[in-house]
């Protein structure tokens, strides 16, 4: 009782005031002795953030680190960059160009569903605008090759390699038909012209495609390039290679025929075929002849890529039986056979088929106007000289390829006006 009592004076000799600043202060030291040890554990966790392998790094390292833990756990790895050598990919920093080892982001594009990679092309972006990064930045580049509408730039899987006036254009515009098949328009003649630009070069060239989708390209000049076997091996060891052939005097005919649209003012056949044609020697070192030797060059080839990697399509046949001959590329490609006898027809203007969609009640789509031309006509004296001269030839072309293109029977068709 005696407790209550004084401790009720002493409250009521003490001013409210000061007891309700007394309890705020308290308070406020509370509050900030909190704050302080907050504060003290954020700055640790940040210290090693800031710390890789015993050394401080910038923005872009600890960037970089984030991201590859970020695939690392989201994609449960998988996707790891590696380049054509098979060497982890080096990603350099812009301010130093400080080498970043390899367990930073390294990804290899393998084969995704679309989905996937539109959420990689996605990430790689947001990551891009919070950092700050320029899009040439090499890592975002790489991302970027898998573009979410087609799939990814690929090198060839499969190149027509030849031969030049055979039909391969015919070919290649008949298996562009094909869903499964994804070819470049233009020839770029990498493995003879522009090697020295890079297999990244190359790729860029390349048609972007999905998963299970197949990469060619066509240069018939790559069968005559004495360099271009070991290129293409040094690429690709289990390639697929289509060389398209012709009765080889049709070809240098056809050859011949289309250099005189460019260039009028050239000598006639006669005269650039034969270095004496009195004495019947023919100049094998013109190209329109040499072309036509296809042992010599398929010597070069056989000497890297085995004939099961090879596949000889008839440029006769290619004409009279498309469909016949496009069963059997796509057979020996692993495609479905889906184009079909349905897909052509003959325009006898031209002389040989031209692609339509089954389904499409439109005109035929025929090669253009560089295709067709009239060959002149040949001395028949000439034709024969040189039926002769390929003959031996073409029984060691027979023998290397297990396969007999006939070409002697058709001495007396070559005399007679053709096209090309």
């Amino acid at each position: 009782m005696a407790f209550w009592s004084s401790t009720t004076i002493f409250t009521s000799k003490v001013p409210r005031k000061i007891l309700f600043m007394f309890t705020l202060s308290l308070s406020v030291t509370y509050l900030f002795y909190s704050l302080v040890s907050c504060y003290t554990s954020l700055q640790f966790s940040a210290q090693e953030n800031y710390v890789y392998q015993g050394r401080p790094v910038t923005e872009e390292t600890t960037f970089m680190t984030l991201r590859g833990k970020l695939y690392s756990t989201s994609l449960q790895g998988e996707f790891i960059e590696r380049t054509g050598t098979e060497q982890p990919t080096v990603f350099s920093t812009n301010p130093e160009n400080v080498k970043i080892e390899g367990r930073t982001a390294e990804w290899v594009r393998t084969d995704t569903a679309p989905t996937n990679t539109i959420a990689m092309v996605h990430t790689a972006v947001m990551d891009q605008q919070h950092q700050g990064f320029s899009t040439t930045d090499s890592v975002f580049r790489t991302t970027m090759n898998s573009t979410p509408e087609y799939g990814e730039k690929k090198l060839p899987q499969a190149i027509i390699i030849g031969v030049k006036k055979g039909g391969t254009r015919a070919l290649l515009e008949a298996l562009r038909v094909h869903p499964d098949v994804r070819a470049v328009g233009n020839e770029p003649h990498f493995f003879d012209r522009n090697y020295e630009k890079g297999l990244d070069w190359y790729r860029d060239l390349m048609p972007s495609t999905l998963d299970g989708q197949l990469t060619m390209e066509k240069t018939p000049s790559y069968f005559v390039t004495s360099h271009a076997p070991k290129r293409i091996y040094s690429m690709a060891k289990d390639i697929k290679l289509i060389i398209v052939v012709r009765n080889p005097v049709t070809r240098a005919i056809s050859d011949y025929t289309q250099t005189l649209s460019k260039k009028p003012e050239i000598p006639t056949f006669e005269v650039l075929a034969f270095k004496n044609r009195t004495l019947g020697l023919v100049d094998a070192s013109w190209s329109a002849l040499r072309i036509g030797i296809y042992a010599l060059h398929l010597e070069s080839w056989m000497q890297y890529f085995p004939l099961s990697q090879m596949h000889f399509v008839s440029g006769e046949s290619l004409i009279l039986d498309p469909a016949g001959e496009m069963a059997k590329v796509q057979d020996f490609l692993g495609l479905k056979r889906i184009v079909t006898d349905k897909h052509f027809y003959f325009n006898k203007t031209k002389g040989f088929p031209c692609l339509k969609k089954p389904e499409d009640s439109s005109a035929p789509r025929c090669l253009g106007k560089s295709k067709g031309r009239i060959h002149p006509r040949i001395d028949p004296d000439v034709i024969h000289r040189l039926h002769k001269f390929y003959k031996p030839f073409n029984m060691m072309f027979y023998q290397m390829t297990g396969q007999n293109f006939q070409w002697e029977s058709e001495e007396i068709n070559d005399s007679q006006s053709s096209q090309d």
